[in-house]
């Protein structure tokens, strides 16, 4: 029998992850908090010219604006929000319909939420010049995940690729989160967006089963027992997106200079994908994260045909956005940014989407540098709206 030491030897992925659980206590358990979110209410539809699907879709996104420029941003009014959120929704039919929305029982001008923490300020930030992106920070920190025991087992299963390169996030029946950058360059819809598909891993061969538990659980405090994964055959399956939702706060013209705080879109499948999703949730404050950890999945571009999970603690915030040095490589952007923390209502813990990873930055502000990669948080209003395109009614998304 393999010692355990030669087994770390051998698969330190595994051993990094598994080894020395951690079971905390009641009281010290980092908990959900539900909260009363606004209510985002679709008003009128309108047809908007169809779209050209002219440019090819770009895999990362850039942005010259760091977080102090982000912080400094002017507060967005009533108004501004409405504007902002407003829609647009692509069909399979390359019809384009854009809805005006309302806003209830949100007050601008007082934070009632923990995502909120940041006071505005009417200044604005000059761009910064920027160069060639890097998305690796030091030592490569991404796992690939291999064998179908993983692959098609929760959490990693609801990870899928879109037909435009980027990842996604199951969270509905057969609704996927991904980054509105993925289907739509700022100006128009990107080629291959009227006829989207989301890939689905499936094995192409049927193994033995193997007793595996799941791969993330010891970094968040679960039990340690795994057995060695193999690297089955896998392949994709496709299924036609029948609709698109692009906010307006991403379409350039319609955003401010600082448009990645809309970046993310929800696409609606032509038919239901029978897997697992994951809950969406209210991004919490970074210091209340355990471990101020966050994690996700996708498809890096530089390890093709695999998924490949990472986690790293979060870093900076804004009201919008999260920054964190988790390692990704363009492919990956479109990802569920993901906690894991106690569901006391449950009684056991839960994963939840608090974000989408929006891409990397690097930013060279006054001779000095500075990477980010950045993930737009689900705020209160976004996890209203977000909810409202999946469950279609208000009643079942007041609580987040």
């Amino acid at each position: 029998m393999r010692s355990r030491a030669a087994l770390c030897w051998s698969t330190s992925l595994l051993c990094l992850l598994f080894l020395s659980p951690v079971s905390p206590s009641t009281s010290s358990r980092p908990q959900w908090i539900l909260q009363r979110v606004p209510v985002v209410l679709p008003e009128k539809t309108e047809d908007q010219p169809t779209p050209l699907f002219l440019s090819e879709a770009r895999l990362d996104v850039a942005s010259g604006c760091d977080p102090d420029c982000h912080k400094k941003a002017t507060r967005l009014s009533y108004w501004d929000l409405r504007r902002l959120l407003a829609f647009e929704t692509l069909h399979s039919d390359g019809r384009l319909t854009e809805t005006a929305i309302g806003i209830y029982g949100y007050n601008p001008n007082l934070n009632t939420s923990p995502a909120y923490s940041s006071s505005g300020s009417s200044a604005k930030a000059q761009r910064s010049r920027v160069r060639r992106r890097r998305e690796i920070f030091g030592h490569d920190g991404r796992f690939s995940i291999a064998g179908q025991n993983f692959l098609l087992k929760f959490p990693f299963s609801v990870a899928v690729k879109l037909s435009t390169g980027c990842s996604g996030t199951l969270v509905g029946d057969r609704h996927v989160l991904t980054a509105a950058h993925c289907v739509h360059d700022g100006k128009n819809y990107v080629k291959g967006a009227q006829k989207l598909r989301v890939g689905f891993l499936k094995s192409k061969q049927r193994d033995a089963p193997q007793s595996t538990m799941n791969l993330t659980n010891h970094v968040e405090g679960g039990p340690a027992q795994y057995t060695l994964p193999t690297k089955d055959k896998m392949k994709f399956q496709w299924i036609r997106v029948k609709r698109t939702h692009v906010p307006k706060g991403w379409i350039k013209g319609n955003a401010n200079d600082i448009g990645m705080d809309f970046d993310y879109a929800l696409l609606e499948l032509k038919k239901p994908h029978k897997r697992r999703y994951m809950k969406l949730g209210v991004s919490p404050p970074a210091q209340r994260l355990p471990g101020r950890r966050v994690h996700f999945s996708g498809f890096d571009n530089d390890r093709p045909g695999q998924l490949v999970y990472r986690f790293c603690q979060a870093g900076e915030e804004t009201p919008d956005l999260l920054y964190q040095h988790c390692d990704a490589q363009p492919g990956a952007s479109g990802s569920g940014v993901y906690a894991r923390m106690w569901d006391r209502r449950r009684g056991r813990w839960e994963r939840k989407v608090i974000g989408v990873f929006s891409g990397h930055q690097w930013v060279e502000k006054l001779g000095v540098s500075q990477e980010f990669n950045v993930a737009v948080r689900i705020t209160p209003l976004k996890y209203a709206q977000i909810c409202y395109w999946i469950k279609g009614n208000f009643v079942d998304c007041r609580e987040g």
